[in-house]
């Protein structure tokens, strides 16, 4: 058995990955890691509240690791602090982290040389395969999942379940599992869950960020990026 955590932002490709790593039994995930906004009490970037990732983990039935972060970290902060509890994992005799990225080279190469300072080894399920083939599958699995944030020009999908007729709304150029960050959701069914998470949508809410260029993770900042929050909260 090969001992993993698993990097669970609470979303749909999270939630793909996960059900594809479940099949193999020769990966033994002891926990599902989520950053929290630590002021906000909620997901890092997703804005999704830390009730309802705790409902999820029941429902999935891994333990929950939370790292707590300060709202805004630099890349510096943000590095040390995730590097102390993948030591502390090491420590623990995990020697393996699963991620659920798809596309992104440059984040890819930012956590395989994070991973690479405490020994640990990234898995990406999901690595390289197409979005319109992933998302198809997500839904065919009977998995459920509702947009939890979006860019601010793709405000009328806020708080929207993803459907295949909602896919083919979308405009063009939006990647279909957002994959260029578009949008974040939260998954509250499909086969990874004993039970439904049960949801209900708040108030909108538009918050401004600091965009990192796209060829570097560092904080050389380009320009301010708008995305519409749409609350959820525990039905």
């Amino acid at each position: 058995m090969i001992p993993c955590i698993f990097n669970w932002s609470g979303g749909k490709d999270s939630a793909l990955a996960l059900y594809h790593c479940l099949q193999n039994p020769t990966l033994d995930i002891r926990y599902l890691v989520t950053t929290i906004n630590d002021t906000a009490d909620r997901i890092s970037m997703h804005g999704v509240r830390t009730e309802l990732l705790v409902l999820q983990a029941q429902s999935i039935g891994i333990p929950l690791y939370q790292i707590r972060l300060p709202e805004m970290p630099d890349t510096d902060t943000y590095g040390k602090i995730i590097s102390s509890h993948l030591a502390q994992f090491k420590l623990e005799g995990i020697t393996h982290s699963i991620y659920g990225d798809i596309h992104l080279e440059d984040l890819k190469a930012y956590r395989d040389h994070q991973l690479a300072g405490t020994g640990l080894t990234g898995i990406y399920p999901l690595w390289k395969r197409d979005t319109n083939e992933l998302i198809n599958e997500f839904l065919d699995l009977g998995f459920g999942t509702v947009i939890a944030c979006v860019r601010a020009d793709l405000k009328v999908f806020a708080g929207k379940e993803i459907t295949q007729e909602l896919i083919k709304n979308l405009p063009v150029g939006v990647d279909v599992c957002g994959e260029n960050g578009e949008f974040h959701t939260f998954a509250f069914k499909g086969p990874i869950f004993k039970k439904e998470v049960k949801y209900k949508t708040g108030e909108l809410v538009i918050k401004q960020y600091q965009s990192p260029k796209k060829d570097s993770y560092s904080d050389d900042q380009e320009k301010l990026s708008e995305f519409w929050f749409c609350d959820l909260l525990p039905a």
